[in-house]
């Protein structure tokens, strides 16, 4: 899977160069504009060590936000999944809460906190935390009536018991949610640097724009790309390995 997944970045990647060099060498377009290959290269073996620092940096970020998010939609789908006032509550301020744009309330998050590790690692969350919390509720929502009519007859339903049975019910669904989650926290964390942090690889990518230097900017795609594929991948072992503990199978 690790492997497959690598080699399906490579192919995409190598896909865009190849449509970018097309149009350069088409429309007669000087390095300068768009970089020939022999350039990219040289600006990978320059800056290779420099954009991977400050891409460990990004992805650390990214998935301490991530599992902030997880933990934060799972409270929150949890607690809602019941037809209450206090359900019903929860649902409403989490859904109102995401309708606001992100680039509104990060200047309020970067006046408040500054633009260091703390915003950085909160507009991560506040991006990734919605799609797994809709998930999350559908699947807290749903009842698996085969299994939980049993324990509610015999009056042995508790919440906990509830919450796991649907879980377990769901889970190759929220192996898959959470790991697809991975790329909008790393997004989180890139939009969250682009816009006025001090470190990472989406300040790194800013500062290569005010230079016009699409060379650096390709390197810091390509090292996004090959690390979120990892990422992923190595998400989707543990849940498969959760699953496997979980069933015995």
């Amino acid at each position: 899977m690790l492997l497959r997944r690598v080699f399906q970045f490579f192919v995409i990647y190598f896909l865009f160069i190849l449509g970018l060099m097309a149009l350069k060498y088409s429309l007669n377009l000087s390095d300068y504009v768009i970089p020939a290959p022999s350039g990219i290269f040289q600006t990978l073996v320059v800056e290779y060590r420099q954009y991977s620092i400050a891409t460990i940096n990004t992805m650390t970020v990214a998935i301490i936000g991530q599992i902030l998010s997880v933990i934060m939609a799972f409270v929150i789908g949890i607690t809602g999944r019941q037809s209450t006032w206090l359900g019903s509550f929860i649902k409403v301020a989490a859904y109102n809460i995401q309708a606001y744009p992100i680039v509104a309330l990060a200047p309020i998050l970067f006046i408040l906190l500054g633009d260091g590790f703390l915003t950085r690692l909160l507009i991560a969350a506040m991006i990734c935390y919605f799609p797994v919390l809709l998930s999350v509720l559908g699947i807290m929502s749903k009842p698996i009536d085969d299994i939980e009519h049993f324990y509610r007859v015999t009056n042995r339903m508790r919440w906990q018991l509830e919450v796991k049975i649907r879980t377990f019910e769901n889970l190759t669904q929220l192996t898959t949610v959470v790991a697809g989650s991975a790329t909008l926290a790393v997004a989180g964390t890139i939009v969250a640097e682009f816009i006025a942090a001090n470190a990472g690889i989406g300040y790194n990518i800013r500062i290569a724009l005010y230079q016009s230097d699409l060379s650096k900017i390709l390197i810091a795609l390509f090292l996004i790309g090959i690390t979120v594929a990892v990422y992923q991948a190595l998400l989707e072992l543990l849940g498969t390995a959760i699953k496997r503990a979980w069933t015995g199978r």
